[in-house]
């Protein structure tokens, strides 16, 4: 018996439905507690931030304990230790870190959405960059979500319409029943047949088709467009061969019939004159035409139009006919054929009376075909070291033939269907996973199932969904992504993220996109960290130093960490990717925030700035020098250095491998409008009588700010060797 589940869309036929479950005790109820028992995982930057708080938990209790030690061991007051020692603990930490991440995936978000990807959570953003797996579903994702007409046989006489999907529907805006692109005798028959056999309803709102819309079975609308590209247009056709009977669509049968009589009032078009020539009607015949199963016509059909004669099938008619039947299926299409036969007027219209004595015509093939841009988008991701997973619940040899068209697949690759799956144990469908392109005929529980497995097995994956069964799947995967256009309330409830034009390509792009953004949160982990480095090597150091006292406050620490930190970190943030992007394998999921290089980036970087600045405070402590106004300069010579220093770092830090002087200034405006925002802001603090209050420094001499501007070059100068280095393969 067949079930019909509850949110089932009915598109035509009539039944009878009883009610056999309800609430939580349906497939619907079902899906719902597959996702209650579903968990979010964290994302990757999720995982890689918690293991940056703890690191800098760590390294601040760390550093405190040793400033309190160490001023102790000198002499100094309790009070003094303890203030020095929070000062330090301050500068370990980048207190604008979380707001510069949140915003950067924000704006990284905006960016998605101009490219039809809306974000549904923020951390998806970056997410998207590390996904290793993308499973996606065909219809409407990887094909156009249209039925389309795309092979016509005629007795084995095979012809392909090759522009009938860019011709689609708008081929009726040019036909007003001329005949066009004259066809072959049997294919003019077969498409008429298939029109006139056919329930879809042509609803026009102006007398010349300008606009229309198809309302019906998919399949259907698909003959009536394919058949309207020859100026058979159904409408027309219905008017001057209006159906007088029926023999309605069974599954038992597997075909309908339609019988059709000449209106003796209303002129044919020149198509249509056509079309009444090969059949050889006259006013006082009605004709049938039967389309459903090519086997099941086979049967009911005793001769077959070829070449524009009638001729008896004999058992060779009838294998080239099965044969090609066979070699349409095998690819992927479905195959209707179509016969017909004169009636007299007053025979009765039942099964036994009009299916029988058949001639038979031809067939078509119909297929949704994948969308044009798809395929491009396939040889993308692999290029990036992402593999494409067709999941659907199509029959396999539709699902096959597209996977193989798009590249997702190639002959000899093995194909799992749902009753596979069935019979797998967890480990086993761990074992073959990362083997598999394609998987059909499968339901929720096995979405979910194959989700997990690739978790399992170390992947990101991203999930690609549009019903309500496929919400659990959607919520268990790293990237769930919900369809904008078909896509239900609730695959969309459980979804990261949703494309708004329910294209693959569109996920590709967000994939770039997002790696980009990950880029970029390395790229300001990568200046803030290595800036407080530097800022806490200069203050455990010149406690060390007798004589020398910690050479910034609090507040002056603060202040360099809220300007510093600030804007330019967030400028860093919204730079374009770098070449090559999509040209590398994702990043190992389970990578630390500070391999690649990060870690060993903090250190280099934090050496220097940190000795270039003890250096520079001890050789002005010991000079003695002093300010405008008589004070000691040493102390605001660090505090400038410091931050000039940075906006040095920072320049550096437009690309991780190339050279600024190759990469330019012009690309990111937002970072040279903050380093120049920076260091007015800074000179303020230290040339205005107000802020030398607050911050307690002292306005510099000239010669004094040329050392300071001259000495902040050094960490630029150390981030591009550390660059050269890299692009020689000194360094990985």
């Amino acid at each position: 018996f067949n079930m019909i589940y509850m949110g089932t869309s009915v598109t035509y036929g009539r039944g009878t439905a009883v009610i056999v479950e309800t609430g939580m005790r349906t497939q619907l109820g079902n899906i719902a507690n597959l996702i209650q028992s579903v968990e979010s995982e964290k994302t990757p930057l999720q995982r890689r931030m918690d293991e940056l708080g703890i690191v800098l938990i760590r390294v601040a209790i760390a550093v405190m304990l040793v400033a309190l030690v160490v001023g102790l061991l000198v002499g100094d007051a309790f009070e003094e230790v303890l203030l020095n020692a929070v000062a330090i603990a301050v500068a370990v930490v980048p207190e604008g870190l979380p707001a510069v991440v949140t915003i950067a995936l924000a704006l990284g978000a905006q960016r998605m959405l101009k490219r039809n990807a809306l974000i549904r959570k923020l951390p998806a953003v970056e997410t998207l960059g590390s996904v290793t797996t993308i499973c996606s579903d065909k219809t409407g994702t990887l094909t156009e979500n249209r039925m389309t007409v795309t092979t016509i046989d005629v007795a084995g006489d095979i012809s392909r319409i090759e522009d009938v999907v860019k011709i689609g529907y708008n081929a009726l805006l040019s036909t007003n029943g001329k005949l066009t692109n004259t066809p072959k005798a049997a294919q003019a028959i077969l498409l008429a047949g298939d029109t006139l056999c056919n329930d879809t309803i042509l609803e026009q709102t102006a007398d010349n088709y300008s606009t229309f819309r198809l309302l019906g079975d998919p399949t259907e609308t698909a003959l009536v467009d394919a058949a309207a590209k020859y100026g058979l247009v159904k409408p027309r056709l219905e008017t001057f061969m209006p159906r007088v009977g029926e023999v309605p669509f069974d599954s038992d049968r597997k075909r309908m019939t339609t019988v059709h009589q000449m209106s003796d009032t209303v002129t044919p078009t020149e198509a249509e004159q056509y079309l009444i020539d090969l059949l050889g009607l006259t006013p006082t015949q009605s004709v049938s035409f039967t389309k459903g199963a090519v086997d099941g016509l086979l049967n009911i059909s005793t001769q077959v139009w070829h070449d524009g004669q009638v001729k008896p099938i004999d058992p060779n008619w009838r294998e080239r006919i099965l044969s090609a039947n066979n070699e349409l299926a095998q690819q992927g299409l479905r195959v209707l054929g179509l016969a017909y036969r004169h009636l007299d007027p007053q025979t009765p219209i039942s099964e036994a009376t009009v299916e029988n004595g058949l001639i038979f015509v031809g067939m078509v093939g119909i297929i949704d075909p994948p969308r044009a841009e798809v395929k491009e988008a396939v040889r993308v991701c692999k290029g990036a070291g992402i593999r494409p997973v067709m999941i659907t619940g199509d029959h396999p040899l539709t699902a096959f033939a597209i996977a193989r068209e798009l590249g997702i697949a190639k002959d000899g690759d093995r194909v799992l269907t749902g009753q596979d799956l069935a019979k797998m144990s967890e480990a086993e469908l761990e074992d073959v996973v990362e083997k598999v392109a394609l998987y059909a005929r499968v339901s929720p529980e096995h979405k979910l199932n194959i989700v997990h497995a690739l978790q399992k097995r170390g992947h990101i994956v991203a999930m690609t969904g549009d019903g309500v069964n496929d919400a659990p799947a959607l919520k268990r995967s790293n990237i769930g992504v919900a369809m904008g256009i078909t896509g239900t309330a609730v695959s969309k409830e459980a979804s990261d993220m949703v494309i708004l034009d329910d294209n693959f390509t569109t996920i590709v792009a967000a994939v770039e996109e997002g790696r980009t953004i990950y880029d970029n949160v390395r790229r300001f982990i990568k200046y803030l960290l290595a800036s407080n480095t530097g800022e806490l090597i200069v203050l455990l150091t010149t406690q060390l130093i007798v004589g020398m006292s910690l050479p910034l406050t609090t507040l002056q620490i603060l202040w360099m960490n809220l300007i510093t930190d600030g804007v330019p970190a967030l400028a860093l943030g919204v730079e374009k990717s770098e070449p090559g992007g999509m040209k590398r394998p994702p990043y190992a999921p389970n990578e630390s925030l500070f391999g690649r290089g990060l870690g060993r980036h903090i250190g280099i970087v934090g050496i220097i700035l940190g000795v270039t600045g003890v250096a520079l405070g001890y050789w002005a402590f010991s000079s003695n020098l002093l300010a405008v106004n008589g004070a000691p300069a040493w102390n605001t010579m660090v505090f400038m250095f410091l931050t000039l220093a940075q906006m040095g770092h920072a320049l550096g830090l437009r690309s991780h491998t190339e050279s600024l002087f190759k990469v330019g200034l012009r690309g990111n405006p937002l970072l040279i409008g903050a380093v120049i925002v920076t260091v007015l802001l800074q000179l303020l603090a230290v040339y205005t009588p107000f802020f030398n209050n607050i911050f307690n420094t002292a306005p510099l001499t000239g010669e004094q700010l040329l050392i300071c501007f001259v000495l902040s070059t050094v960490v630029f100068i150390g981030v591009e060797a550390e660059k050269l280095l890299i692009r020689r393969g000194v360094l990985k």
